[in-house]
């Protein structure tokens, strides 16, 4: 018996130790710029709310598409960290989580898909991040500017249609200096590019009175305090420490935004 009692002493010291690890990864005494100074509110969301999540293969990382399969249906992108912490901070909500990125997708083909993929799927919130495929297929010319947004403004308007009450965030295309976008030719292309698309993305925010995240400069900071390599692999897809920096922010951005609201 008491080498039971130890062990099951030992379990629960394990897992109050565990719970402490946890809360200071989150923690509100975190100063670091990188990680940003998380707000100890969590969000405020409608019991069963449904989240949507859209974009390329940063989003997908490979989420299972047979949704039976609970064990894959999320991939393993800022969408499983998000899912994971607010299942568990806020089960009595009874969220919903969704993973709808496709890779390679540009905006054109979320335009395609999006009755299916997205109205249809009646979400309560929406994000959205896209844009490093219009400019990695574009070999190199210029992104139509005015058709890219033509295309994000339609799946955004159709969004509101279906649901007036929508709650829609929009994040920034980013890219981090390394490996194929490390020559000067190249990183003036690639880095222009994505500015111009984050131009658009700013805009589209306000228009639609969406929380906007500036991931590119999230991202750009991050690469100072350290280097671009500890946060993505290939100057486009993030590493999983990249994947919690997005979603670190999500968070800190929707708490803020629906504390404020009341």
């Amino acid at each position: 018996m008491m080498g039971r009692e130890i062990f099951a002493s030992g379990l629960a010291t394990t897992g109050v130790l565990a719970c402490l690890y946890i809360s200071s990864l989150w923690g509100a005494n975190h100063k670091s710029s990188v990680s940003n100074e998380h707000n100890s509110n969590l969000p405020k969301f409608k019991n069963g709310a449904r989240l949507l999540f859209q974009g390329d293969s940063i989003t997908d990382m490979k989420w299972g598409r047979n949704q039976k399969d609970r064990n894959h249906y999320l991939g393993h992108s800022y969408v499983f960290l998000l899912a994971s912490r607010l299942g568990v901070d806020m089960a009595e909500a009874n969220l919903e989580f969704f993973n709808r990125g496709v890779s390679g997708n540009k905006v054109s083909d979320l335009r395609k898909r999006w009755q299916n993929d997205a109205i249809e799927m009646n979400p309560d919130w929406l994000t959205v991040l896209i844009g490093v495929n219009d400019v990695s297929q574009g070999r190199g010319q210029p992104v139509d500017q005015k058709k890219w947004e033509q295309d994000y403004r339609h799946i955004l308007n159709e969004s509101r249609k279906a649901n007036p009450k929508l709650q829609i965030v929009l994040m920034d295309p980013f890219v981090l200096r390394m490996t194929r976008l490390n020559s000067d030719a190249q990183w003036k292309y690639w880095r222009g590019e994505i500015e111009k698309l984050g131009n658009i993305v700013a805009q589209l925010a306000k228009d639609f009175n969406a929380i906007h995240i500036e991931t590119q400069k999230i991202f750009d900071q991050a690469a100072r305090e350290v280097s671009p390599q500890d946060w993505i692999w290939d100057g486009v897809h993030p590493l999983p420490q990249g994947h919690e920096l997005i979603a670190r922010n999500w968070l800190q951005a929707v708490s803020n935004a629906t504390n404020k609201k009341g």
